[in-house]
C-alpha cells in the first residue's frame, strides 16, 4: 500500500486529492496550521483529518511514498525540511497527478479564461455517455462529489493552470500534466505578481505548447489573434485544431447550438460558453464520442458553480453571480448577459478581490470593461487591501482607469447594500462578478430586490 503525506493538506484542491487517494487504498497522511470548512469536515469524515494542527517534522519518516507539497506550504516548512533530509519524493500537486496518470490518456485545459467551463463541459458529456474518467477541477460541480478524483480509469481530464506548482517548484502547473490532448481557450495577462509582464505570462503559454509531444492535439481558439500567432510559431510538431464560435441562435432567452446535422437547446448562454462548448466538442470527438452523443450530454449542462450562476429570477428580471474578475472575462460575462437579454437594462457590479485587481498599475487593463453595462458599479474591500499589504485606492483613480466618470464606487458593504435596494428591477437584470464575497454579502436574500 502506498503511503502519502500532504504537507498543507488543508488546502480546497489539496484536501480533495488526499480523499481521492484514501478512497483508493492509499495509506494518507497530512498537516497544516490552519484547516478550514469545508475541508475540515471532509476530512474528518474521510477518517484523515490531522491529529493537531501545526507542522510536525516527526511525522515525516522514511517510510513514506511521496510528499506532496500545498500551495502556503513555505520553503522553511520544519516537515519539508525533514522531507529533504530524508531524500523522500517530494511533489507539487500537478507533478503528483502526472505520476498518477502516467499510463492514462490525459486531457488538459489551459487559458486565460474559460478553462473550468470548458473541463466541466468535458466532465459532464463524459459522464453523461457513461465514460470512466478521472479529473481535476476548479469548481463544484453538479453531479460530482468531489472536485478531484483518481482511481484506476485509463482517462484523465484536467482544468491546467498557469500559476506556479509549489514554493519550491515555481514553473507553471500545467507544465507537468504532459497532456496528448490539451485545449488552450486563449491569452489575456493575468497574475501580474508572478508574471510582471504580459511578455513573461504569454510565455508561459509558449512553453506549454513546445513541450507538447510530437503529434499531440491541440485544440486552441482561433478567434484569439496572440494565441493564433503563438500557436502558429510554436505548434508545427502538434495536430491542430481550431476552434470558433459555433453556429447558433437565441429566442426566448435561450440559445440553440448547431454541430453539423444537429443541435442541442442550452442550460447556459454567451459566446464566451459557445466557445467553451466548441472547444470539449472536440475533445469529445478525440475521445471518440459523435457530435450526436456530445449534444445529447450537453443539453442537460447547468454550468459550474459561480459561473453565471442563478440567484433569483422574477418574471421580467434576473440575478446572476459569476466568478468573472480579469478584465476578459468581466467584458466576456456582461457581454454574454446583454446579448441573451437584449431588451433589458444591466445593472453589474465588480467586485476588485484580486492581487491584481486591486493593483493600481493593472486597473487601465480594465478600461471599458464595464460599458456594456446600464448601470455600472465596483467594490473593493479595504480589509482585502490590508490583507494584501497593498495602499488604498481612490474611487477617482477607479473611474477613471476604467473609463467612465459615472462608475458608482463602494468599499464598505452597507453602501453597496443599499445601493442595490435602490434600483429599478423591472425588466433589468443584475451581474454580480467577483471570485470574493463582497465582504460577506447575503446572496440568498436578495431575491427580495425582485419582489419589491
Amino acid at each position: 500500500m502506498a503511503k502519502v503525506h500532504f504537507i498543507a493538506i488543508g488546502g480546497s484542491v489539496m484536501h480533495q486529492l488526499a480523499i481521492a487517494l484514501r478512497h483508493k487504498g492509499y495509506e494518507v497522511t497530512g498537516s497544516d496550521d490552519e484547516i478550514f470548512e469545508p475541508a475540515l469536515s471532509n476530512l474528518r469524515q474521510a477518517g484523515i483529518l490531522p491529529d493537531g494542527i501545526g507542522w510536525d517534522p516527526a511525522r515525516i519518516t522514511p517510510g513514506i511514498d511521496a510528499v506532496i507539497l500545498g500551495m502556503h506550504a513555505r520553503e522553511d516548512n520544519p516537515e519539508l525540511i525533514r522531507a529533504r533530509e530524508l531524500q523522500l519524493n517530494i511533489y507539487s500537486f500537478p507533478e503528483y497527478i502526472y505520476q498518477e496518470s502516467k499510463d492514462k490518456t490525459r486531457v488538459a485545459v489551459g487559458g486565460s479564461h474559460g478553462k473550468t467551463t470548458t473541463t466541466a463541459m468535458i466532465m459532464h458529456v463524459l459522464q453523461y455517455n457513461q465514460r470512466q474518467f478521472d479529473y481535476l477541477v476548479g469548481a463544484k460541480l453538479e453531479g460530482f462529489t468531489q472536485s478531484v478524483n483518481i482511481t484506476n480509469a485509463p482517462l484523465i481530464v484536467c482544468e491546467a493552470d498557469e500559476y506556479p506548482a509549489s514554493v519550491i517548484e515555481k514553473r507553471p502547473k500545467f507544465l507537468f500534466l504532459h497532456p496528448q490532448i490539451a485545449v488552450l481557450t486563449g491569452i489575456a495577462w493575468d497574475h501580474i505578481n508572478v508574471f510582471p509582464t504580459y511578455d513573461i505570462y504569454k510565455e508561459q503559454f509558449a512553453l506549454f505548447i513546445r513541450q507538447m509531444e510530437a503529434g499531440s492535439v491541440l485544440i486552441y481558439n482561433s478567434s484569439d489573434t496572440e494565441l493564433n500567432s503563438l500557436v502558429a510559431a510554436e505548434g508545427r510538431h502538434l495536430k491542430l485544431v481550431p476552434y470558433t464560435t459555433p453556429i447558433h441562435m437565441i429566442r426566448e432567452g435561450v440559445t440553440r447550438v448547431f454541430f453539423d446535422e444537429g443541435f442541442a437547446d442550452l442550460k447556459v448562454f454567451g459566446s464566451h460558453n459557445l466557445l467553451n462548448m466548441h472547444a470539449a466538442k472536440l475533445v469529445c470527438n478525440e475521445l471518440g464520442l459523435s457530435d450526436e452523443e456530445f449534444l445529447a450530454g450537453i443539453a442537460s449542462f447547468t454550468g459550474a458553480a459561480k459561473r453565471l450562476e442563478l440567484v433569483a429570477r422574477s418574471g421580467d428580471s434576473v440575478i446572476y453571480r459569476d466568478f468573472a474578475h480579469a478584465p476578459s472575462k468581466v467584458k466576456a460575462t456582461m457581454e454574454a448577459t446583454r446579448q441573451q437579454f437584449p431588451q433589458r437594462r444591466l445593472i453589474a457590479v465588480l467586485e476588485l478581490h484580486t492581487y491584481s485587481s486591486l493593483n493600481a498599475g493593472f486597473l487601465s487593463q480594465y478600461e471599458g470593461a464595464m460599458d456594456p453595462a446600464d448601470v455600472a458599479a465596483v467594490y473593493y474591500s479595504k480589509h482585502a487591501l490590508e490583507i494584501k499589504r497593498m495602499p488604498d485606492l481612490e474611487p477617482a483613480l477607479i473611474r477613471e482607469k476604467f473609463g467612465r466618470s459615472d462608475l458608482h464606487v463602494f468599499n464598505d458593504r452597507a453602501q453597496l447594500e443599499t445601493f442595490l435596494a435602490a434600483q429599478d428591477y423591472h425588466q433589468a437584470n443584475l451581474l454580480l462578478m467577483s471570485s470574493g464575497t463582497y465582504d460577506g454579502l447575503d446572496f440568498p436574500s436578495l431575491a427580495k430586490l425582485l419582489h419589491k
